[in-house]
């Protein structure tokens, strides 16, 4: 059965590890976009980190951002639903935190906006205009899409393994990269959530769905879908819990499933425009 819905993480996923797509892959979503099939993009990713991605991928879909929190439209560039964690809420989820690990750092993420404390050490964004410094009572001032949490010694998955049964039922505790940053959601908000919804708008059946992911992140997402691909290079619980394991996102992965159903020509070779010919090699050869 075609797909009628597809579903794919970005970062680790669709993006190989410099950020780009490859030709193969670029070919296999226009062939997607050709005939119809929605494609969505579902990332942890907030709208104002998108302009890059949408760049490689030429993509014009849905995208759902901040791990399902947002839902962001590409030809008018409005977020159309958003599910921020309340005030009350990321006090109280930030209190239990700073209980078992008095070393965390936090910060919040907005969408169009970023804040966080002086000990948060974030990889990306740093020296952009969104971005500002504060105390914590600033970062827990405004809802939020997304509470950021690190540690400087644990790593992601031990610290998960602290802060999932501190957060309890207030909140979604999820992480997406290598190194030790929970990303907190508001309760009931996921990749799969925001997917769920998409799709019955869209009047299509879960069990229409495919969805591609590497990460813990990814996993909602992935159980809720039809039919879910891990990538090669995707987390233990991520493989696990995949119907099947696919090339990594370095081996165009991801479009090597697209292509059993919208299956693409290799690339054309270049074809040199013809040399012009004089006069006399234009003549007719006379043959005696």
């Amino acid at each position: 059965m075609t797909p009628r819905l597809i579903a794919t993480d970005v970062d680790g996923t669709l993006l190989r590890p410099d950020e780009t797509v490859s030709a193969r892959t670029g070919r296999a979503l226009a062939a997607v976009a050709r005939s119809g099939t929605p494609l969505a993009l579902v990332t942890g990713r907030p709208p104002r980190w998108l302009r890059p991605v949408l760049a490689e991928t030429a993509h014009r879909g849905p995208v759902v951002c901040a791990n399902g929190a947002m839902l962001y439209d590409v030809p008018t560039q409005r977020v159309l639903r958003s599910y921020p964690m309340e005030v009350e809420c990321l006090r109280a989820v930030a209190e239990n935190i700073r209980r078992i690990l008095p070393d965390a750092a936090f910060a919040a993420e907005y969408g169009d906006a970023f804040v966080h404390e002086p000990g948060y050490r974030p990889r990306w964004d740093v020296d952009l205009p969104e971005v500002s410094i504060v105390d914590l009572t600033v970062v827990l001032a405004r809802p939020a899409v997304k509470l950021l949490v690190r540690h400087a010694e644990l790593g992601a998955d031990a610290m998960f393994a602290l802060v999932r049964p501190a957060v309890g039922d207030l909140a979604v505790v999820t992480h997406g990269s290598g190194d030790a940053r929970m990303e907190i959601s508001a309760l009931g908000v996921t990749k799969a959530t925001a997917l769920a919804a998409l799709a019955e708008e869209l009047g299509i059946d879960r069990s229409e769905v495919i969805a591609f992911g590497d990460m813990p992140n990814d996993l909602p997402m992935m159980e809720w879908a039809g039919r879910s691909y891990a990538v090669e290079n995707a987390h233990p619980d991520v493989r696990a819990i995949a119907d099947e394991v696919v090339g990594s996102n370095s081996e165009d992965g991801v479009a090597g499933v697209l292509e059993r159903w919208w299956p693409v020509g290799p690339p054309r070779p270049a074809v040199s425009a013809p040399r012009p010919r004089s006069a006399a090699a234009a003549a007719p050869t006379r043959r005696d």
